[in-house]
């Protein structure tokens, strides 16, 4: 007997597709109205997709169907949102929505960030003016994304934020930092991350050679986990916690946050969570297609799962932005790059697409051929701002924003030509998302935007979007290897003899 889930999805596999064009033609003020929003003054467009009113319908019954409103008020109030590892995920209460208790205690963790950083200014650890931040996923994607796209006219310290265990990625920072001015951040939540407490070695190393005076005394732990930090050998008093039931990929907002609230200053750092609160009342308070989170996974299962999409394109026209589509792979990937469902039932739809990407202009002279003329049919999204951040001729920016609109309205149009090497079919999807300026604020509104579509998608598909069992096959599989106590197939073996040279 199928399920009322099932038939909402033999529905959608029933819908039939109408042409971009026709779509927009028709009814265009409609069209707007109907799949254009602003939410914190941001422009989430999705017009130039295939998206239709019985479309909407047929999703809207399947979010019903899956429960989108329990599973939303189970994530808000605090409850088990990680039903595989029976905890809540808890990023939303660190920008103040989620259970009381939980937004308390937030708001005590940030207030002792913010006093490291008072002390830190305040000259405690000596003349700082570099912090060399190590961590690995979601404790390095966040912050180096923050920093990057927020503190380029910064001047308060040099951050470096390292999480490749290759030695070659730390001697570069070594290159460029005096160890008497350096502070280090070590992030992991577990604080038994492989690769980063190896990183974390050897920048103690690097300080102890140097000569400098008490060089434990340089770390700054930030973890969910302080007593291993202290095993580890750091002072409790340089310990910066956060709650367990924040995951990794959503940690950015909590004490993993803290290069970037050292780097852009605490009024910056503020700006951000307010930023992301305010797209956590939308999206906690808005129903149905009026909320732009569960729009967004509208049109992403629409062509992960109607249309046969396998990979969702992002390309950031801002360079300050340029570190977001590595942001997202790890957030959309992770999160719901699951084979199962939340009963442990197989998964019977496609789960996330391939998330991938890179900044216009330059990706228009690389991959761009293949979105308007290859045979795979790709969602793309365009992230723009009206404002640039530089003082250079107006041309810069104006060609920027030509650029990106005009792609999208190319591949959605296409252009006709009996030649088959100049023909371009058309009919090929994208959103626009617009931002007045990429300031703090917008900057945590978009990532709790897509923190949002990223459970809005896993309700759709039912799914676990807060355990990542994949990655940690992984972790143990190289440790297994590392320390011989693991016994591999033959052509790993020999594999791993070519390597290292045995």
């Amino acid at each position: 007997m199928m399920t009322t889930a099932d038939q909402a999805w033999q529905a959608l596999a029933d819908w039939q597709p109408q042409k971009l064009t026709d779509l927009v033609a028709a009814n265009p003020d409609a069209r707007l109205q109907a799949l254009v929003r602003s939410v914190a003054n941001i422009r989430f467009d999705f017009a130039k997709t295939h998206l239709d009113d019985a479309a909407v319908a047929i999703l809207s019954n399947l979010a019903a169907a899956q429960d989108f409103d329990g599973r939303r008020k189970t994530l808000f109030s605090g409850g088990i949102a990680n039903p595989t590892e029976n905890r809540a995920a808890e990023h939303s209460a660190e920008r103040g929505d989620g259970a009381p208790d939980s937004v308390h205690r937030a708001q005590a963790l940030h207030q002792r960030m913010r006093m490291m950083i008072d002390a830190i200014e305040a000259g405690a650890f000596g003349e700082i003016r570099h912090l060399l931040h190590i961590g690995i996923g979601g404790s390095a994607l966040g912050p180096d994304l923050l920093v990057d796209a927020l503190g380029r006219q910064s001047n308060r310290y040099d951050v470096a934020v390292v999480s490749n265990v290759d030695g070659a990625a730390l001697d570069e920072i070594f290159a460029k930092f005096s160890p008497e001015h350096t502070l280090v951040a070590v992030a992991s939540k577990t604080f038994t991350t492989t690769e980063t407490l190896m990183n974390a070695n050897s920048a103690l190393q690097w300080l102890d050679e140097a000569g400098v005076e008490d060089p434990l005394g340089r770390f700054i732990a930030l973890t969910a986990s302080p007593e291993r930090a202290i095993e580890w050998g750091i002072d409790e008093t340089r310990i910066l916690p956060f709650n367990e039931s924040v995951g990794g990929r959503y940690s950015l907002w909590s004490s993993i946050g803290f290069p970037a609230a050292l780097a852009l200053g605490w009024d910056a750092f503020e700006d951000m969570l307010e930023g992301a609160a305010e797209m956590d009342r939308h999206f906690r308070l808005a129903n149905g297609a009026d909320n732009i989170g569960l729009l967004a996974a509208f049109v992403d299962q629409l062509y992960a799962n109607r249309l046969g999409s396998q990979t969702r394109a992002v390309f950031a026209y801002d360079e300050r932005l340029r570190l977001l589509p590595s942001y997202l792979q790890q957030l959309e990937m992770e999160s719901n790059g699951k084979s199962v469902t939340l009963d442990g039932q197989p998964l019977a739809q496609q789960s996330a697409p391939i998330t991938w990407g890179g900044v216009g202009t330059d990706a228009q002279h690389a991959v761009f051929q293949l979105l308007h003329q290859g045979t795979h049919l790709v969602p793309v999204e365009f992230v723009v701002a009206r404002e640039p951040d530089h003082l250079l001729d107006d041309a810069h920016h104006e060609t920027l924003v030509a650029n990106c609109i005009s792609q999208g309205a190319a591949l959605m149009t296409g252009r006709k030509s009996d030649d088959g090497a100049r023909n371009y079919p058309g009919d090929r999807p994208s959103t626009t998302i617009l931002l007045d300026q990429v300031t703090p604020h917008a900057l945590g509104a978009l990532i709790a935007f897509y923190e949002h579509r990223v459970f809005a998608n896993a309700v759709l598909l039912g799914i676990n979007p807060f355990d990542q069992f994949g990655v940690e096959l992984g972790k143990d599989m190289a440790k297994g290897l590392a320390e011989g106590t693991v016994e591999f197939d033959p052509a790993t073996q020999a594999l791993m003899a070519a390597a290292l040279g045995e």
